[in-house]
Protein backbone atom coordinates (compact mmCIF):
# COMPACT_ATOMS: atom_id res chain seq x y z
CA UNK A 1 0.00 0.00 0.00
CA UNK A 2 1.53 3.16 -0.67
CA UNK A 3 2.01 5.57 2.08
CA UNK A 4 1.45 9.50 1.58
CA UNK A 5 3.30 12.52 3.51
CA UNK A 6 2.39 16.17 4.16
CA UNK A 7 4.85 18.58 3.53
CA UNK A 8 4.54 20.99 6.91
CA UNK A 9 6.02 23.74 8.39
CA UNK A 10 6.46 24.69 11.81
CA UNK A 11 6.96 28.38 12.85
CA UNK A 12 7.67 30.05 16.07
CA UNK A 13 5.10 32.83 16.70
CA UNK A 14 6.41 36.40 17.77
CA UNK A 15 10.05 36.03 16.82
CA UNK A 16 11.63 38.23 14.17
CA UNK A 17 13.73 37.11 12.11
CA UNK A 18 11.42 34.28 11.61
CA UNK A 19 12.83 30.68 13.61
CA UNK A 20 11.04 28.10 11.09
CA UNK A 21 11.40 24.43 10.00
CA UNK A 22 9.58 22.33 6.93
CA UNK A 23 9.73 18.63 7.19
CA UNK A 24 7.91 16.18 5.91
CA UNK A 25 5.58 13.12 7.70
CA UNK A 26 3.69 10.44 7.27
CA UNK A 27 0.27 10.85 7.31
CA UNK A 28 -0.52 8.07 9.90
CA UNK A 29 1.62 10.35 12.41
CA UNK A 30 -0.27 10.56 15.90
CA UNK A 31 -0.32 14.12 17.52
CA UNK A 32 2.11 12.72 19.73
CA UNK A 33 4.46 11.54 16.96
CA UNK A 34 4.13 15.09 15.60
CA UNK A 35 4.98 16.55 18.92
CA UNK A 36 8.51 14.35 18.87
CA UNK A 37 9.38 15.92 15.26
CA UNK A 38 8.75 19.22 16.25
CA UNK A 39 10.61 18.76 19.31
CA UNK A 40 13.76 17.31 16.90
CA UNK A 41 13.39 19.96 14.26
CA UNK A 42 13.43 22.67 16.70
CA UNK A 43 16.16 21.44 18.73
CA UNK A 44 13.99 21.55 22.05
CA UNK A 45 14.61 18.85 24.73
CA UNK A 46 11.67 17.56 25.51
CA UNK A 47 11.61 18.41 29.05
CA UNK A 48 7.84 20.30 29.66
CA UNK A 49 4.24 19.53 28.58
CA UNK A 50 2.78 20.55 25.25
CA UNK A 51 -0.47 20.93 23.46
CA UNK A 52 -2.07 21.49 20.10
CA UNK A 53 -4.96 23.06 19.32
CA UNK A 54 -7.12 21.94 16.67
CA UNK A 55 -10.48 24.31 16.29
CA UNK A 56 -11.83 24.34 19.59
CA UNK A 57 -10.32 21.15 21.24
CA UNK A 58 -6.73 20.64 22.96
CA UNK A 59 -4.82 17.62 22.38
CA UNK A 60 -1.53 16.75 24.78
CA UNK A 61 -0.84 14.21 28.11
CA UNK A 62 -4.36 14.93 29.72
CA UNK A 63 -3.25 16.18 33.84
CA UNK A 64 -5.41 16.27 35.79
CA UNK A 65 -3.28 18.92 38.06
CA UNK A 66 -2.58 20.95 35.09
CA UNK A 67 -5.68 21.11 32.75
CA UNK A 68 -7.43 23.64 35.18
CA UNK A 69 -10.88 22.25 34.36
CA UNK A 70 -9.74 22.03 30.82
CA UNK A 71 -10.44 18.65 28.68
CA UNK A 72 -7.76 17.69 27.17
CA UNK A 73 -7.39 14.81 25.12
CA UNK A 74 -5.26 12.47 24.37
CA UNK A 75 -2.35 13.21 21.58
CA UNK A 76 -1.08 9.25 21.01
CA UNK A 77 -4.74 8.39 19.64
CA UNK A 78 -5.16 12.03 17.14
CA UNK A 79 -3.95 10.74 13.74
CA UNK A 80 -2.83 13.32 11.53
CA UNK A 81 -4.63 12.00 8.82
CA UNK A 82 -8.09 12.35 10.60
CA UNK A 83 -7.61 16.18 10.24
CA UNK A 84 -6.07 16.14 7.22
CA UNK A 85 -9.18 14.33 5.78
CA UNK A 86 -11.69 17.09 7.69
CA UNK A 87 -9.79 19.85 5.73
CA UNK A 88 -7.50 21.20 8.59
CA UNK A 89 -4.41 22.82 7.40
CA UNK A 90 -3.24 25.12 10.06
CA UNK A 91 -3.25 25.04 13.75
CA UNK A 92 -1.34 25.27 16.98
CA UNK A 93 1.26 23.43 18.60
CA UNK A 94 2.74 25.11 22.27
CA UNK A 95 5.78 23.40 24.19
CA UNK A 96 6.61 24.81 27.87
CA UNK A 97 3.69 26.51 29.44
CA UNK A 98 5.83 28.96 31.21
CA UNK A 99 8.34 29.87 28.15
CA UNK A 100 5.30 29.84 26.19
CA UNK A 101 6.76 28.35 23.16
CA UNK A 102 3.64 28.87 20.36
CA UNK A 103 4.54 27.15 16.98
CA UNK A 104 1.97 27.60 13.80
CA UNK A 105 1.74 24.29 12.32
CA UNK A 106 0.93 24.66 8.53
CA UNK A 107 0.29 21.33 6.12
CA UNK A 108 1.99 22.52 3.02
CA UNK A 109 0.85 19.72 0.60
CA UNK A 110 -0.28 15.73 0.59
CA UNK A 111 1.55 13.78 -1.70
CA UNK A 112 2.59 10.14 -2.20
CA UNK A 113 5.64 9.26 -0.44
CA UNK A 114 9.03 8.24 -1.79
CA UNK A 115 9.56 4.85 -0.97
CA UNK A 116 13.40 5.17 -1.15
CA UNK A 117 12.99 7.67 1.86
CA UNK A 118 12.48 7.46 5.10
CA UNK A 119 10.10 9.58 7.13
CA UNK A 120 10.19 12.03 8.92
CA UNK A 121 12.70 13.58 6.67
CA UNK A 122 13.52 17.50 7.14
CA UNK A 123 13.97 19.88 3.94
CA UNK A 124 14.60 23.20 5.38
CA UNK A 125 14.87 25.58 7.42
CA UNK A 126 16.05 29.28 9.21
CA UNK A 127 17.45 29.84 12.56
CA UNK A 128 18.69 28.39 15.69
CA UNK A 129 15.70 28.29 18.03
CA UNK A 130 15.64 29.70 21.50
CA UNK A 131 17.85 27.84 24.48
CA UNK A 132 15.15 25.64 26.68
CA UNK A 133 14.42 27.69 29.85
CA UNK A 134 15.50 30.81 28.34
CA UNK A 135 12.40 32.85 29.80
CA UNK A 136 9.83 33.17 26.91
CA UNK A 137 10.55 35.49 23.84
CA UNK A 138 11.22 38.79 26.17
CA UNK A 139 14.39 36.35 27.80
CA UNK A 140 15.10 35.09 23.98
CA UNK A 141 15.63 38.62 23.05
CA UNK A 142 17.71 39.68 26.22
CA UNK A 143 20.28 36.10 25.71
CA UNK A 144 20.57 37.40 22.31
CA UNK A 145 21.73 41.00 23.45
CA UNK A 146 24.01 39.45 26.37
CA UNK A 147 25.62 36.68 24.49
CA UNK A 148 26.11 39.07 21.16
CA UNK A 149 27.56 41.23 23.35
CA UNK A 150 31.50 40.02 24.77
CA UNK A 151 31.12 43.27 26.90
CA UNK A 152 27.81 42.53 28.36
CA UNK A 153 28.29 42.12 31.86
CA UNK A 154 26.13 39.14 32.03
CA UNK A 155 28.00 37.71 28.79
CA UNK A 156 30.31 34.90 30.00
CA UNK A 157 27.32 34.14 32.74
CA UNK A 158 25.07 33.49 30.14
CA UNK A 159 27.39 31.79 28.16
CA UNK A 160 28.66 29.28 30.47
CA UNK A 161 24.73 29.01 31.70
CA UNK A 162 24.10 27.88 27.72
CA UNK A 163 27.15 25.88 27.50
CA UNK A 164 29.12 27.28 24.86
CA UNK A 165 28.89 29.94 21.76
CA UNK A 166 25.32 30.68 20.38
CA UNK A 167 24.70 31.70 16.51
CA UNK A 168 21.29 32.51 16.20
CA UNK A 169 21.81 31.65 12.43
CA UNK A 170 23.18 28.30 12.89
CA UNK A 171 20.25 25.49 12.47
CA UNK A 172 22.43 22.81 13.31
CA UNK A 173 20.85 20.82 10.24
CA UNK A 174 23.26 17.45 11.46
CA UNK A 175 21.96 17.65 15.11
CA UNK A 176 18.55 17.41 13.77
CA UNK A 177 18.79 15.28 11.38
CA UNK A 178 20.28 13.04 13.28
CA UNK A 179 17.42 13.42 16.10
CA UNK A 180 14.75 12.81 13.01
CA UNK A 181 16.82 9.86 11.73
CA UNK A 182 16.30 7.67 14.68
CA UNK A 183 12.41 8.63 15.11
CA UNK A 184 12.50 7.19 11.53
CA UNK A 185 13.95 4.09 12.64
CA UNK A 186 12.08 3.87 15.27
CA UNK A 187 8.53 3.84 13.46
CA UNK A 188 10.40 1.71 10.60
CA UNK A 189 11.29 -1.24 13.24
CA UNK A 190 7.61 -0.93 14.18
CA UNK A 191 5.74 -1.13 10.91
CA UNK A 192 8.05 -4.34 10.54
CA UNK A 193 6.75 -6.03 13.88
CA UNK A 194 3.15 -5.04 13.09
CA UNK A 195 3.29 -6.39 9.38
CA UNK A 196 5.18 -9.20 10.91
CA UNK A 197 2.76 -9.77 13.32
CA UNK A 198 -0.20 -9.79 10.72
CA UNK A 199 1.33 -12.39 8.40
CA UNK A 200 1.64 -14.93 10.95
Amino acid sequence: MSEHIARTRVALYDIKPEIWRRVEVPLDLSLKGLHDVIQAVMGWQDCHLFEFTIGEKVYGLPDPEWDHGRKVRQAKLAKLESFIAQGVRTFDYVYDMGDNWQHAITVETVALADPNQKYPCFIDGERHAPPEDVGGTPGYYEFLETVSNPRHPGNRRMLEWFGGPFDPDDIDTSSLRQRLSGIAKQRNAAKTTYYKRTLN
